[in-house]
């Protein structure tokens, strides 16, 4: 009896329907940390494949804005966010991410976020009065 070829054998198996999996992409990251990060994603109940680098960027967008959206939101909160997605829960997703990995990634992603938060605490302008 003549061998079958792999290919017909393989076409012959049932496929598997894989979605292709959410790969954090954060900037400045090492891939031991982005490795970290993906294991945590598919290990723990609360979070989902790619929920940590969209908590990166929501937080990275949201601080960028000018500082009176910044304001009016801090006052009043944002309708916005109840669809996509509320920057300050991400940012704590993000403290509970770094206490969740090890001291080395977390200080590589505590490196990025601190970045970001330099930029939400930047204090008011001082204005000078004598100079009117």
């Amino acid at each position: 009896m003549p061998r079958r070829r792999p290919g017909h054998v393989r076409a012959g198996l049932p496929r598997l329907h894989r979605t292709p999996r959410a790969r954090p992409v954060i900037d400045g990251l090492s891939s031991c940390a982005l490795s970290e990060i993906i294991r945590l994603e598919r290990t723990r109940n609360y979070l989902q494949p790619g929920d940590v680098s969209a908590a990166v960027r929501l937080w990275k967008d949201y601080v960028h804005q000018p500082e009176r959206d910044l304001w009016h939101d801090y006052e009043w909160g944002n309708v916005h966010w109840y669809c996509c997605g509320n920057p300050l829960e991400a940012r704590t997703l993000l403290d509970t991410v770094m206490q969740a990995i090890s001291p080395r990634s977390a200080r590589e992603l505590r490196k990025i976020i601190s970045r970001f938060d330099a930029i939400w605490n930047l204090p008011a302008p001082a204005y000078d009065a004598d100079r009117r």
